[in-house]
């Protein structure tokens, strides 16, 4: 696998890159594709070229990555949504602030939008987080961790 990285890292980091136009997505999502790669090896036929396997795999990683912006985006236009059709005995400060958090939970960009959204939302443990988007769980903690540093960062209040 060390050598498939080495030899490969670079073409599929690039594809992502350009497809992405993110450097945290592009990362994230090559690291995705060596996970697959890793995960469903047996699919591998040693006939055809490792870097177009690599590819097919990467491909498909951009495309959800596109496809949880997507998701991303819906939610936020929802969001807004909810604003104007706040319930009369609903806080607007209430709903704001939910606005405010979804707002920044769709700046941080997939997979940690997704991730944190799973974790604080839905309640769901780090290990079922790991399985369904199929990433190991220290990468789940990872991003975790980073997400709600950067969320912390964009939603703290400066009192000048």
């Amino acid at each position: 696998m060390g050598e498939l990285f080495d030899a490969h890292s670079s073409l599929v980091f690039s594809l992502c890159l350009s497809a992405l136009r993110h450097r945290q997505d592009a990362e994230d999502a090559a690291q995705q594709v060596f996970v697959r790669a890793w995960k469903f090896r047996e699919s591998y036929d040693p006939g055809k070229p490792l870097g177009a396997w690599l590819t097919g795999i990467a491909r498909r990683v951009i495309a959800d990555t596109f496809h949880a912006r997507q998701r991303q985006l819906r939610s936020a236009e929802a969001g807004g949504a909810a604003l104007l059709h706040a319930a009369p005995d609903e806080p607007m400060d209430t709903v704001v602030d939910q606005v405010l958090i979804h707002q920044a939970l769709s700046e941080l960009g997939p997979p940690q939008d997704e991730i944190l959204r799973m974790a604080y939302t839905q309640d769901l443990p780090v290990r079922t987080i790991s399985e369904q988007l199929e990433m190991p769980v220290g990468t789940v903690k990872s991003h975790l961790h980073r997400g709600l540093a950067r969320l912390r960062k964009t939603l703290e209040v400066t009192h000048d």
